[in-house]
């Protein structure tokens, strides 16, 4: 299998077109699907995120790093795995090797359902907060 790179702040979506209640408990009701302005999937892959300027470096790309380094970006909210409710007419659908994805930006995205256990505990070291 070739490698897909996916750009900047896009994601590649495997859509889950099952019936009723998805997998991972999501219950769309008929009005949503008869619309069909909302889809489902699952974030196969993630861009690197958005690019960031470099502020000492105004040529004519300048997200480059001027020192010839790497780019820096402002990372990725969604992750792969994740499970996600995005804008149908944002995206656009293509086939790879036989199978249906979507791709689109990561603004598409309404919402996400992700597994607790992966997800980091941002706050774990932090103290509580102390409202007296």
């Amino acid at each position: 299998m070739k490698d897909i790179i996916v750009i900047g702040d896009r994601v590649l979506i495997k859509p889950d077109e099952s019936e009723e209640k998805t997998e991972v408990g999501l219950y769309l009701p008929q009005t949503v699907k008869a619309r069909d302005e909302i889809a489902r999937g699952f974030i196969v892959k993630t861009g690197p995120g958005i690019p960031l300027a470099d502020p000492s470096n105004f040529g004519d790309e300048p997200w480059s790093n001027s020192e010839g380094g790497a780019p820096r970006y402002l990372p990725m909210e969604v992750a792969e795995g994740d499970y996600a409710l995005f804008l149908r007419k944002a995206v656009v659908e293509i086939f790879y090797e036989g199978e249906k994805y979507y791709i689109g930006p990561q603004s598409a995205i309404l919402l996400l359902i992700r597994d607790r256990d992966d997800t980091p505990d941002l706050l774990a070291d932090e103290p509580p907060l102390d409202f007296e």
